[in-house]
């Protein structure tokens, strides 16, 4: 509701308005309160924030009195069912006003009910996962929320960016039609765009969560069958140039790649690379030993290699194989 007062007329409900703002003062950036009512034509703009929760109440005056705009004054008023936090702007850039009031409400509605929100989610659509992996999926949803994550997030980033633009956005439309809100009732029928977006992030921890279970399964049914077999080799060099592998035997004599086991147990669409291959039939040979002559930097699949056959597999970096293939990459190059 919007107050206009004209110059130094002070009628009744004039005086009490004035009275109102030096009884109930919370905070003000506003150095000379009579100069600014007294000094001819003002509006205010006065927008109400309803909710029972003292965190919210709490984050909601520690962010107004951050905003930087002066003529700004809020009151906090308890009522039987809700407390209010009445804010009062007298200046001239009301458009402004109402942005950063909208930014105040949408960093409030993230710090304390995002959280909440993705547990929701979660129980609503993945209420079959079991406490331990539940409690592991949620934890994995705030990392990535937070920015904490060291997941490639890349194909859910335009959702964790735009979730905040679209909640602020549909703040910012709420307030412009209403003086007041509901927090609570606002973010259970009005943020669906919002919703949506975190909604997207919490497919993307859950698929995540059970491609990292199979992976970690797959390991370790790995690690089980090599250590059930016996060796058939001494020595296996594995020169990683490029992304791409090649095996050496003791003498440094190319191994043929096996692809037979591969080709015949997949449908003929799929392709797969020659670090498939090469596991295959490191998984074939079982060497004693495996070195990895690294002519460039690590990657995932050199990680998995690791973790498959432990301590059988030393990495280098600088032997008569490594500067071999890094002159020949290097000629190649050029």
């Amino acid at each position: 509701m919007s107050f206009i007062y004209f110059g130094t007329n002070y009628n009744c409900f004039f005086y009490e308005y004035y009275m109102y703002i030096k009884y109930f003062l919370v905070n003000t950036n506003i150095k000379n309160l009579d100069s600014l009512l007294i000094g001819g034509f003002k509006a205010m703009v006065s927008l109400c924030i309803k909710t029972n929760k003292k965190n919210i109440i709490d984050c909601l005056i520690k962010n107004i009195t951050s905003i930087h705009l002066d003529d700004i004054v809020f009151t906090k008023r308890n009522f039987s069912k809700y407390s209010n936090v009445i804010v009062h702007y007298l200046g001239a850039n009301i458009p402004e006003f109402y942005n950063e009031l909208s930014s105040v409400i949408t960093n409030c509605i993230i710090e304390n009910y995002e959280q909440i929100i993705v547990h929701k989610l979660l129980l609503l659509n993945y209420f079959y996962f079991d406490n331990d992996d539940f409690d592991i999926i949620e934890t994995n949803c705030q990392d990535i929320l937070l920015g904490r994550s060291n997941l490639n997030i890349s194909s859910i980033e335009n959702d964790i960016i735009d979730r905040k633009h679209y909640l602020w956005a549909d703040v910012l439309r709420y307030l412009s039609y209403n003086k007041s809100i509901i927090l609570d009732g606002f973010i259970t029928f009005r943020i669906a765009d919002y919703i949506k977006c975190v909604d997207s992030i919490v497919d993307f921890s859950v698929n995540q969560f059970v491609i990292n279970r199979e992976y970690t399964e797959f390991i370790n049914m790995l690690k089980l069958y090599i250590n059930s077999k016996i060796p058939e080799s001494e020595l296996v060099h594995l020169v990683y140039v490029n992304e791409e592998s090649i095996l050496l035997d003791k003498n440094k004599n190319i191994i043929s790649l096996t692809k037979n086991n591969l080709d015949k147990c997949y449908l003929s669409d799929i392709s797969f690379s020659s670090n498939d291959y090469a596991l295959n039939s490191l998984l074939t040979l079982l060497p004693k030993k495996i070195i990895i002559h690294l002519i460039g930097p690590m990657d995932d699949f050199i990680n998995t290699l690791q973790t498959i056959f432990g301590d059988n597999v030393t990495l280098c970096t600088d032997c008569n194989i490594c500067e071999f293939y890094k002159a020949l990459n290097k000629q190649h190059g050029s």
